[in-house]
């Protein structure tokens, strides 16, 4: 895992993207609840960028790290990220 130095103006903007394609989500499903996602946008976009082993090019990596979401209610967040 290679772990990129960003400044707090970007990190910022990957939050708000991620908030905002939770709420294009929930809004397209005419379905689901946007709050969770949005409160957790910060906590998520640090976890990704800096904590969890992921390669999106080999989803199917068997050293990959997990991320067990248990409040249904912010299930948007995974898909939003």
């Amino acid at each position: 895992m290679t772990t990129v130095q960003i400044d707090t103006q970007q990190r910022r903007r990957l939050a708000n993207a991620i908030r905002f394609l939770a709420i294009d989500g929930v809004q397209a499903a005419n379905s689901g609840h946007p709050g969770a996602p949005m409160g957790m946008a910060d906590i998520a976009e640090v976890l990704w960028r800096n904590h969890l082993h992921h390669n999106p090019a080999n989803p199917h990596w068997a050293n990959r790290d997990r991320f067990v979401l248990s409040n249904g209610h912010g299930s948007m967040l995974i898909y939003a990220l």
